[in-house]
Formats: structure tokens, sequence, C-alpha cells
């Protein structure tokens, strides 16, 4: 134990001098395997970390990015938003319930919350300024929206979570569903609430009429598509989730190409953007992994399990101790470096005690969510100030506030009905 808080503090030093994060755990446990065995154990403990990330199975991130930014570009986002906005546009808080229901669609194309926060915000943030929404109340409902994209399937996070662990990525997004469902009926909730307490934050929009409904609707087909290519595809045993990555990412390129927005400039950005966004994920997967390493070598995880039968605690409060700690950890620190340093840690203590690792991983995304919108570290926070330059930090976080509540209290249910999680999966026997 003593070992593993060393180098936990060994981490931060670096980290408060200004370390990437990356190479700060990368350091941490390569010094700490070469003091704890030697260093020739070190060299080579690190180097088959860079050859288990350089794996096949993981080439589903890179492939997943790239759907990701192929669909913005084909601007699959706009159609979302004005269905939704169609339907809600007109009730009080409509344009930011419209927002938040674009988020969840399409976040279940993209799988990255940044990605989906920061192309929301450019579709709706007008919109709901010319109807007088109130910046603080519109910036955070396009921030907590964005949160969904890596709860609805397909995300990125579940598939480095289902790698890391060796649980089913399919039964991951399957778990995934009804949960983000779920939080999409609290956030839609919590826009209601606000709204309700206080009608100048967001008044109604234009009512639209049926007609007009139904050719927005139209509008959407082609994200219904491309889900239901990937995800029915590998739920049908067409294909693995990296065969799935590689279908929605050509999905993706075709669509765009159809829709006459991609040009062989834009495709050169599309594709430099997706090399920078997988090399900086996999930099903090090399790095976590060279610290996991560490803590694999140390007996923590089995000083853990000792100390809860030792004191016989109930495996329930296990849960919500981590859960809580998860919650502080995700204020200070980057939510996929939190997930990759803590998971090795509690993941063996969770199986322990006899808990499924699918509504482990719901939990753990949950919180990932709470993260990305909690100070001082909320990445779809900061992703909206550079969007949105105009609108000051301290009111996104203002507006994100009912949010996290919301988040807090769908935890709490999934924590008390893991069925809302492990429903789905148990019914596709995955």
């Amino acid at each position: 134990m003593t070992e593993v808080l060393l180098g936990f503090a060994g981490m931060f030093l670096l980290m408060f001098l200004r370390v990437p994060i990356a190479f700060a755990m990368g350091a941490a446990g390569f010094i700490g395997v070469g003091l704890m065995r030697s260093w020739p154990a070190a060299v080579s403990s690190t180097a088959t970390e860079f050859l288990e990330i350089a794996g096949y199975t993981l080439s589903v991130v890179p492939l997943f990015v790239l759907m990701g930014n192929f669909v913005t570009r084909a601007g699959m986002s706009k159609e979302l938003y004005r269905a939704a906005y169609t339907f809600i546009g007109h009730w009080r808080g409509g344009l930011a319930m419209s927002t938040i229901a674009a988020c969840a669609g399409f976040g279940a194309i993209c799988g990255s919350s940044i990605a989906t926060a920061a192309t929301m915000a450019r579709v709706a943030m007008p919109e709901m300024r010319r109807f007088g929404y109130r910046d603080s109340f519109a910036a955070g409902a396009i921030a907590a929206g964005g949160t969904l994209g890596i709860l609805i399937p397909p995300s990125i996070i579940m598939v480095i979570y289902g790698i890391m662990t060796g649980t089913s990525i399919g039964a991951l997004f399957a778990a995934g569903f009804l949960p983000g469902m779920l939080a999409l009926a609290l956030y839609l909730a919590a826009a209601a609430a606000v709204t309700a307490r206080d009608p100048s934050l967001g008044p109604p929009g234009e009512r639209s009429s049926w007609s007009e409904r139904l050719i927005a609707l139209r509008g959407v087909w082609a994200v219904l598509l491309l889900f239901l290519l990937v995800i029915g595809g590998m739920y049908g045993g067409w294909f693995t989730p990296t065969e799935g990555a590689g279908v929605g990412a050509f999905g993706g390129f075709v669509f765009a190409w159809a829709r006459r927005t991609l040009t062989w400039k834009i495709l050169w950005e599309v594709l430099v953007e997706s090399a920078l966004t997988t090399a900086m994920l996999f930099t903090i997967l090399i790095g976590a992994s060279i610290f996991s390493s560490f803590v694999n070598f140390t007996t923590m995880p089995g000083d853990l399990q000792a100390f809860v039968i030792q004191f016989q605690i109930e495996p329930i409060m296990v849960i919500i101790v981590i859960c809580a700690i998860y919650v502080v950890l995700a204020t200070a620190m980057e939510e996929l470096s939190m997930m990759l340093l803590t998971v090795p840690i509690f993941f063996p203590l969770v199986q322990g005690l006899g808990y499924d690792p699918v509504w482990f991983g719901i939990l753990i995304v949950c919180v990932i969510e709470i993260g990305m919108i909690s100070p001082p570290v909320g990445m779809n926070v900061f992703v909206l100030s550079s969007v949105l330059p105009d609108v000051p930090t301290n009111q996104i976080w203002k507006g994100v506030t009912p949010f996290i509540f919301a988040d807090l209290i769908r935890l709490a249910i999934l924590i008390a009905f893991p069925m809302i999680a492990l429903i789905l999966p148990q019914l596709l026997k995955l």
C-alpha cells in the first residue's frame, strides 16, 4: 500500500510541475517498477505495455473517432436539432430541451462528449439567443447534453473500459442504452424545473405545424440508419465491435461525401484531426498502463479486499464510497486519465465482492459524465468557453449546476436498481 501512495504522490508532484499527465503517469510507474523489482524489469514491462496498446483490439478507438469526425462534417447535428425543435421547441425551455435531445441523438453516432458539445454549441446557441435565452442556461444545457455522447452507444470510454477489464464491449453498449435514456429524461426534467422557477431563462420558441414536423423527421433518416447499421450489426452477429467501428467510419464518409460537405481539404483535416485525437488518447493509455502495471506489482488490490473483509463492510457501501471517490477525483482530474488510473485498483475489489463488471462500467461512465461538467476541470465547460468566447466561464458553471444534481440523482438510481443497466444485456444474452 505504501508503494502505491508514494507512486501517486510522485505522479501528482510531476503534474504540479506541469508535466503532461500521460508522461507523469508513465514516469511514476516506470520508476516504481524499477525500484520495486529492477530496472531491466521496468524496461521490459514498459515495452510490453507499448506492444499491447498497438494491438488489433484497440484499433476500434481511432475508427470510432474517425466516424465521429465524418458525422460532424456531414452536418447531421442540424437535422437532429431541427427535428427535436419542431416537437418541443414551443415549450418553456423547449429549445434547451431540443438541444439536449439532439445531443443524445448525435452522441449515438459520434461517441464523443467533447465533439457533441462543440458541434451542438454552433448549431443551437444562435437559435436560443434569438429567442432570448439566458447565456448561462443555454450553455449549461449544451455542456450537459454533450455528456450523453459517452453513455449512449457507441462510446469510446466504454470501449477502453471493456478492453482494460476484459468486459464485453457489446454488453457495455447494450447496458448504456437505458441509463442514457434515464439521463435524457432527468436532464429534460431539470431544464423544465429551472424554467418553471424562472421563465425568463428560457422563453418558448415558435410552434411548428405537423407538416413541418414530418419534414424534419425525414431529415434524420441518415442518423438512424448509421446507428442501426453499427449497433444492429454488432448485436446481429454480422461483425465485431472493431469491424462495426470500421463500417461506421465508412458510413460516415459516405454520408459526408453524398451531402457534398467533403472536399479534399476537409478530408485531410478530418484525417489529421482523427490522428491527433487518437495520438492523444493512446499516449494517455500508454502512460496509464505503465502506472497500472506498477500498481499490479504491489499488494494494494489485495489489501483493499482484505480491509473490506476484515471490517465486514456492506458491499453496497463499498460501491457508494468508490463512487464518492470518483466524484471527488472527477472534479480535479481529466476523466480518461482518472478512469485508467483507478480501474486497476477498484476493479479487482468490485469483482471480489461479486458485482457485475458491466454494471460497474456504467457507474464509472456516469461519474465521468459528472466530471465533464464539474469544476474545476470540466472538459465540456472549457470546450464551450473556446467555442463561445463571449460567454464567461463562471456563467457556464452556473448553468450546469441543475444538471449536475440530475446526474447525482441518476447515479443514486443506478446504484439502487442495477437492473436498469443489466436488463438489456441479459435479454440479448451478452
